[in-house]
């Protein structure tokens, strides 16, 4: 992979990351990894905040691809979405491939 290829793959992950970097977000995805899909009124059982505020959390991880909704009646249920969470490990094993080879360098440039 180019070094054009791999800005552009972190930069298309950015928001991705930014996503799980926020607790409340984590917290409902691990909720919806754990118990399945759930609907907002079953998902604020399990949170201190309001349903609004939970929307908007689940708006967000699906903006990042890492859920999804459908229509059940008048309810919307979530659901975890598993790829683009493939993909963050994906650009994370990349990122600590790229430091191991950058440390055995040093390693080798201190002993020489």
């Amino acid at each position: 992979m180019s070094r054009g290829d791999a800005r552009k793959g972190v930069a298309e992950a950015a928001p991705l990351f930014a996503a799980l970097g926020d607790a409340t977000r984590l917290a409902l995805l691990v909720t919806l990894c754990s118990g399945g899909p759930l609907s907002i009124a079953r998902l604020s059982d399990h949170f201190a905040v309001s349903r609004q505020a939970i929307t908007k959390h689940l708006d967000v991880l699906a903006d990042a691809g890492l859920v999804r909704s459908s229509r059940q009646g008048r309810e919307r249920i979530w659901e975890f979405e598993p790829g683009r969470l493939e993909e963050a490990h994906a650009i994370l094993e990349r990122l600590s491939k790229q430091w191991d080879d950058a440390l055995h360098r040093l390693k080798a440039f201190v002993e020489d």
